[in-house]
């Protein structure tokens, strides 16, 4: 008789593993699809997109258009500054044209560098190539000759600022950033109050009496019913002295286009959502606010 062959079973604990035959084949395809798609997400336009016709109808596309633009013209300027001077730079010493090559080649690159990273972040609502804490002093180099290029080609100066302020809102928006009701200050310009008021209110906004011929007794209204802070700011001093000593973790403000560009530039890294003020009167008399808007950009902030 024929002894007959039995398979002995698998160890206990350890299944077996399938032949390199038996594995599916991974293909290059499979592998780049999914860092296709983060890429995808990473570089998709901000979720907190604000709709234009609270901005005058100016949209984001301008401030990314004109930090481009801006950038380019500021490459082409320090190209020139270099190689005009190069060739008496190389009869003081040979090696001073090309140190100063790498001079303004730095400056160049510094340049793309943050304009890059500005743009992108604008797009997409997230910062790159460590540009977050740049992001003050790009605005504060860039935002001046980016109204100078926007006058050269003929956009007006407050278009330019309310794409600004918009891209800057977004950013605030997409930071994610939430907080108790006193955290938040309301900041408020001195020519919302009327003009015929006889109360003086820049040293204590509750000496309104709230009679209704300005836009300040829905604003008290708002700020009893949530519990934040609000003040009213003379100029730009008395507005940073109202911060130091309100210290909030986030400040809405209501001016003109010209005070919330420079206020936000001031105030960086302190967040600050911009709500522009309408002037049926003119600039700086009895200016108004959409309640609507204020109250929504102050309950965007609210920690539920």
């Amino acid at each position: 008789m024929h002894d007959e062959i039995k398979a002995s079973p698998p160890e206990s604990g350890r299944p077996s593993r399938p032949s390199a035959s038996s594995r599916p084949a991974v293909s290059s395809r499979d592998v780049s699809r999914p860092i296709r798609s983060r890429l995808v997400r990473f570089f998709s336009p901000t979720p907190h997109s604000l709709p234009r016709s609270d901005y005058g109808g100016t949209g984001k596309r301008l401030f990314i258009g004109l930090v481009t633009g801006t950038a380019v013209l500021l490459c082409l300027l320090l190209l020139l500054i270099w190689l005009v001077p190069t060739f008496g730079f190389a009869a003081i010493h040979p090696m001073l044209p090309s140190a100063a090559g790498l001079v303004f080649g730095g400056a160049m690159l510094g340049v793309i560098w943050m304009s890059l990273g500005l743009a992108l972040q604008a797009y997409t609502g997230r910062a790159l190539f460590g540009t977050a804490r740049l992001r003050g002093v790009t605005v504060r180099l860039l935002l001046p000759f980016m109204e100078l290029v926007g006058r050269m080609v003929g956009i007006p100066v407050e278009a330019v600022r309310r794409s600004f302020i918009k891209v800057n809102n977004e950013l605030v928006l997409g930071s994610g950033l939430t907080c108790a009701p006193g955290d938040i200050l309301v900041l408020l310009p001195h020519c919302i109050q009327a003009s015929r008021c006889g109360h003086r209110l820049s040293y204590r906004i509750d000496n309104c009496a709230r009679c209704g011929m300005c836009p300040l007794r829905g604003i008290l209204a708002l700020r009893d019913e949530l519990g934040v802070q609000t003040a009213i700011a003379t100029g730009g001093t008395i507005a940073r002295r109202i911060v130091v000593q309100a210290r909030p973790r986030l400040i809405v403000a209501v001016a003109c286009e010209r005070d919330l560009a420079s206020g936000i530039q001031d105030t960086y890294p302190l967040p600050v959502f911009a709500v522009i003020n309408e002037r049926p009167n003119g600039p700086c008399l009895d200016t108004c606010v959409n309640m609507e808007r204020l109250e929504s950009a102050v309950r965007r902030f609210i920690a539920s």
